[in-house]
């Protein structure tokens, strides 16, 4: 409505200095003439592969309005809208979108998107048909480019599977299920304390956290979007995602019981989504069981803060698995499962949840427990210069910080002669990672290679390295560090390099207790924080909280990043 009162306006001034002219003279204003539209393409492919990528640009002229004085000039009112049509003439359904400027890159899937929703056929070749309307108000005629085709073959798009992302928006291999494709995704996630990721739908959509501080479980496909995380506590959830009402929860699992013809409690193996008991049975058959626990469920009435202490325990579920034919269904209600034991003897019952579409259970001979993982990896060789006359030794060591790609991360004093070396077990020389290729910053590891890591410059770095990717960084720690989140101030703190080797120290005015705690920054980018829990520091752990029990005041924070600890007093 505004175009067109601007509009009229222009014309009434036009008018205006009509009125001024010489008898005779007329002014005169002309209507819009289409313009031409031209494709980059007239074949298009659509695969999952080239869904991120530009598959398709349009772009066209436009016919200004003119006045026929050439001393006046005649506003752009003109407003553009595309058309896309699976019928020549646009009789069939047609999606528009409101253009600003005179060309339109589509990506693959958001072209596959306009096919879906114009009913193309996938895996086929589609004809959609293109056009752009000009206007300059509802009340005027509108005009058309020339139409211009593109054969598109669509990919099939499965809405039944939400694809689970990580902080990057890169594919983790996880899943949530939409059995009836209404938009509400579930299934059973293993994540770490305050574990964050996205969501994305089989037409490209993806979903996070609407980016407002206070409002987890809310959810957003905004580009302001934040991604969803998990509360403090590490174990097994159930995930709902409902994309209709723009809500999540996450139900965590604290322990699950099995009854009946046996008992026992049984043990998350979050790596593999399952969890196993062993047990000996008595004979090969049948067995008849129940399966029951308790949970805490956290969404939007709870929110995450302080999840691991009696602050926010969440609300207090029972749960419980059914058998519904093969798979198992999860409610409050337990129900019979029948399983079987394959042998007399050890054997061990899995209920496998992995699977979002299918979860089962069943019995295989033997022990089947998860293997434990090294929480710390070693560097022998990294200071063999510093401790000069003595032998390779395992004191310095890298923590475990994310299970799932068995990565491991530390500051470590380096000064090194013949390079160095990483071990997976104190003492044992045989089972050591080295290089494969790289430099002494960054590059990948081989098992058992013979070839030491080459040796960085003398000084402080943090080491972050994955077993799983096979990779390592080094990054030099300069003579300041960082706080943030006192008094939820999350402006950068110095914290000074001390005459400690890797002890920073600088003082805290605290006014009020954080509501979210204290970080430890290494760098002005925020690439590397720590949080910590009882004098430990933790890399990207939860934030320190020790300020909320503090009285105002000005305290000295000192943090020793080789020995993972930090003081506040």
């Amino acid at each position: 409505m505004k175009t067109i009162k601007n509009f009229f306006l222009t014309l009434a001034a036009i008018t205006c200095f009509t009125a001024c002219e010489k008898d005779g003279e007329k002014i005169y204003l002309n209507s819009l003439e289409p313009g031409d539209l031209i494709a980059s393409e007239n074949t298009v492919m659509l695969t999952q592969k080239n869904s991120k990528q530009i598959v398709l640009s349009l772009a066209w002229t436009k016919d200004a309005l003119t006045v026929s004085d050439p001393d006046m000039q005649a506003p752009d009112l003109t407003d553009m809208t595309m058309q896309v049509s699976t019928s020549e003439d646009f009789s069939n359904s047609i999606t528009e979108s409101v253009e600003t400027s005179l060309s339109k890159a589509y990506t693959g899937a958001e072209l596959n998107t306009i096919a879906k929703n114009l009913g193309a056929t996938p895996n086929v070749a589609n004809s959609l048909y293109f056009r752009v309307k000009s206007s300059t108000g509802n009340n005027m005629k509108p005009v058309y480019t020339n139409t211009t085709v593109v054969s598109v073959t669509p990919y099939s798009i499965d809405m039944s599977v939400g694809y689970i992302l990580d902080s990057k928006q890169e594919e983790t291999g996880n899943s949530l299920y939409s059995a009836t494709s209404n938009g509400e995704y579930i299934g059973f996630m293993g994540a770490t304390s305050w574990y964050n990721y996205y969501l994305r739908e089989g037409d490209g959509t993806i979903w996070g956290n609407d980016g407002v501080s206070g409002t987890a479980f809310l959810l957003s496909s905004e580009n302001t979007k934040w991604n969803f995380w998990f509360p403090a506590l590490s174990g097994c959830y159930y995930v709902n995602v409902n994309t209709n009402k723009k809500v999540w929860s996450a139900l965590y699992i604290s322990n699950l019981t099995v009854n009946g013809d046996i008992e026992g409690e049984m043990t998350f193996d979050r790596p593999n989504m399952r969890w196993t008991m062993t047990f000996n049975a008595a004979q090969a058959g049948n067995l008849t069981i129940r399966t029951s626990g308790t949970g805490q469920l956290y969404d939007y009435s709870t929110g995450t803060d302080n999840s691991d202490s009696d602050t926010n325990p969440g609300i207090a579920t029972s749960i419980a698995f059914a058998q519904n034919g093969e798979t198992l269904t999860f409610g409050q209600q337990p129900g019979d499962i029948i399983v079987n034991a394959p042998a007399a003897g050890e054997c061990t019952l899995i209920l496998d949840l992995s699977n979002p579409k299918a979860w089962k259970v069943e019995v295989e001979s033997g022990n089947e427990k998860p293997a434990e993982i090294n929480p710390y990896v070693y560097l022998p060789g990294v200071d063999d210069a510093i401790n000069e006359g003595q032998n390779w030794t395992f004191d310095n060591k890298l923590s475990l910080y994310d299970e799932d790609n068995l990565s491991y991360a530390g500051a470590v004093n380096t000064d090194s002669q013949w390079g160095y070396q990483i071990a997976i077990e104190d003492g044992n020389w045989e089972d050591v990672y080295t290089l494969a290729s790289g430099d002494a910053y960054q590059g990948t590891l081989a098992f058992q290679s013979g070839t030491n890591l080459p040796a960085p410059a003398e000084g402080l770095y943090f080491f972050d390295i994955s077993l799983k990717a096979l990779t390592y960084q080094l990054t030099a720690i300069g003579n300041e560090i960082y706080y943030s989140g006192a008094n939820d101030d999350w402006t950068l703190h110095t914290l000074t390099a001390t005459a400690d080797k890797g002890v920073f120290s600088g003082n805290v005015t605290i006014e009020k207790a954080s509501e979210y705690g204290i970080q430890i920054i290494l760098d002005t980018a925020w690439t590397y924080k720590f949080g910590g829990t009882d004098g430990v520091l933790y890399y990207k752990g939860t934030n320190i909280t020790e300020d909320a029990v503090l009285a105002p005041g000005t305290y000295t924070l000192t943090v020793d990043l080789i020995n993972r600890t930090y003081t506040l007093k």
